[in-house]
């Protein structure tokens, strides 16, 4: 049987929102439970399809792969203790040091996100110096037909203005060096997380951002193994 998100998910996170507070979160915690465990159930068939084709993303875990629900409010102005968004990590490095896949469910919010993001400066420099050198490659993964249907351009959030450091300003692939990310993003509406066939639709999505992943991953996948 396919799983499914029931609208109940985007109800509870509503609320949730509106009354972000550990009275109310504790009051209702049975409803924090049975949405998490629906998400859960959801994200384990995502890692199953998704995995067929990405054995990266079958070594996963469903219930580790899920954001935490608290947010760390130390150095934040906004003191509300809790996200009003359900998160998962497939594959995507919780430290940003890995490209893969993530999850976001939230009311007139959800998306895909598929690369690396913000990762640390040796591993960006890496990325870029492979991005440079082997940029034919690089190309045929930005150009993929799939991936430009489902994820259009790599997110331009967060791009230097100049050049980095150790680049030559004529570099051919000047644009893409600028990136401190190498994300392609997918927007979802409410209708389209809760459809009937989810699963298969998120499934394609992803395996449309494979061949991104594989070039952001390859110079380290020797050093993980």
């Amino acid at each position: 049987m396919t799983a499914t998100l029931s609208k109940k998910i985007f109800n509870y996170l509503t609320k949730l929102s509106e009354n972000n507070n550990r009275e109310w979160f504790t009051d209702n915690k049975n409803l924090f439970t049975e949405a998490q465990e629906e998400f859960e159930i959801f994200v384990e068939q995502l890692i199953q399809e998704v995995g067929k084709s990405d054995e990266k993303v079958a070594k996963l875990n469903a219930k580790k792969s899920l954001l935490r629900i608290y947010r760390d409010i130390r150095f934040s102005k906004d003191k509300t203790p809790y996200k009003t968004y359900f998160g998962a990590s497939l594959g995507m490095g919780k430290s940003n040091e890995k490209s893969g896949h993530y999850l976001h469910i939230e009311p007139g919010k959800s998306f895909i996100a598929s690369g690396i993001y913000l990762p640390e400066a040796p591993v960006l420099k890496v990325i870029r110096k492979e991005i440079s050198v082997f940029k034919d490659d690089f190309l045929k993964v930005v150009d993929y037909k799939d991936f430009k249907k489902y994820y259009g351009e790599l997110d331009r959030e967060n791009e230097l203005k100049k050049i980095p450091q150790g680049f030559e300003k004529e570099d051919p692939m000047a644009e893409y060096l600028k990136l401190k990310s190498f994300i392609g993003l997918h927007s979802l509406t409410n209708n389209e997380v809760t459809d009937k066939n989810a699963i298969e639709n998120l499934t394609a999505i992803m395996k449309s951002a494979k061949p991104l992943n594989d070039f952001l991953n390859a110079p380290f996948s020797n050093a993980s193994e």
